[in-house]
């Protein structure tokens, strides 16, 4: 075979062929759709792993819990476990700890086995539990617009609503002190401005990549580890002015 016929051979068998255009077309899947059996068969062990861990029975609540404003006794559930699981975490007082009252995604947390699955049923989002040290008057500004929303969980403080504001304000019963600088626990969101949130944007924050969802399943194993159950009661932690 001659040299020019050859080479010419060889460079034909490393022809790289490119695609001369790519289209998409969306399928949506509803119950109506046919069944692919194949895929089934593939997803089934997939689907089955998962949905044992999603109904793991992690807890049992007490009694039913309520997301209610001013104040819910599942919204104290939640900010008492954001309260006690940033302490544990991060290795720090705490004064106050907070969760945005649109981020618990349940209204109801019924008396019972809680499982695995309700737990992201709360707190589907992946945010973190994060602290911030906060300066009094900035920390009154947060409260003010939490009292402007109708009043958001919080442990650690307690305050009432006033014409839209945040009054008699005590932390770890205490006045609020407009000068002196406080910890606080809150989720990556609320800190990065969400909600409106703007006074905490440009406030440091410190993180060890915690999820709230794992402080609440945490939390629960604190309890069970007390020999309580999960529970929580309105106690006035945010109340209407009279």
């Amino acid at each position: 075979m001659p040299i020019a016929l050859l080479l010419c051979f060889l460079a034909s068998c490393n022809t790289l062929f490119l695609p001369t255009k790519t289209e998409y077309k969306d399928y949506r899947i509803t119950a109506e759709v046919p069944k692919d059996s194949g895929m089934l068969q593939l997803m089934q062990p997939y689907r089955d792993s998962v949905e044992r861990g999603m109904n793991q029975v992690i807890g049992v609540a007490e009694k039913t819990l309520d997301k209610k404003m001013p104040e819910g006794s599942l919204n104290n559930f939640m900010a008492d476990a954001m309260y006690v699981m940033a302490k544990e975490k991060y290795g720090v007082a705490v004064d106050a700890a907070f969760v945005n009252y649109g981020g618990i995604r349940i209204n109801q947390l019924a008396a019972g086995p809680v499982t695995r699955g309700k737990v992201f049923e709360i707190m589907p989002f992946d945010n973190l539990l994060i602290l911030q040290k906060v300066k009094g008057d900035v920390l009154q500004q947060f409260l003010d617009l939490t009292a402007a929303h109708g009043g958001w969980p919080v442990a650690g403080l307690t305050m009432q609503i006033q014409n839209k504001k945040a009054v008699n304000v005590k932390v770890g019963g205490v006045p609020l002190d407009l000068n002196k600088t406080y910890i606080i626990a809150n989720s990556d969101y609320v800190a990065n401005g969400g909600d409106n949130a703007a006074m905490l944007k440009p406030i440091p924050q410190q993180t060890n990549g915690y999820l709230m969802r794992d402080a609440i399943f945490d939390y629960i194993k604190v309890l069970k580890s007390q020999g309580k159950n999960i529970s929580a009661t309105e106690d006035n932690r945010v109340s209407n002015a009279q």
